[in-house]
């Protein structure tokens, strides 16, 4: 099983539950960004795989696909970490999808107290931006 987390902490549905399976794509964290047109075309769910919490590859590829226009839901899924939240966010994802094991690990007040992902913007902070 797994367990899905937003800036509300761990869900208890998938705000994409809805989406037809033929409008999902699963991308590796190597994924070539020369092939993200023709992949994201006519998808309304993007996962990309995060295969070990210290792959950030895949906080690169949210950033890509959103530049490439994608307005679909976008999930980070594998192994990213709490500590990582603010980053998915701020990359792009909506939300993150971890197994139970990880979830059990890393407690949800653990991801809650990264949800402001806004307010702990470390450049803005050192740059005298934040609020």
């Amino acid at each position: 099983m797994t367990t899905l987390i937003n800036d509300t902490g761990f869900l208890s549905e998938d705000p994409a539950q809805w989406i037809p399976s033929d409008h999902i794509v699963d991308l590796a964290s190597d994924t070539d960004p020369a092939k993200l047109p023709d992949l994201l075309a006519g998808m309304e769910l993007v996962r990309v795989d995060f295969p070990s919490f210290s792959d950030g590859r895949g906080f690169t590829l949210a950033r890509l696909i959103r530049q490439h226009g994608f307005q679909g839901h976008l999930r980070a899924k594998g192994h990213v970490i709490a500590d990582q939240y603010a980053m998915a966010r701020r990359s792009g994802f909506d939300d993150v999808e971890i197994d139970d094991a990880l979830a059990r690990r890393q407690p949800e007040d653990q991801w809650l107290a990264r949800a402001d992902w806004r307010g702990h913007d470390y450049q803005s902070r050192l740059r005298g931006l934040a609020a």
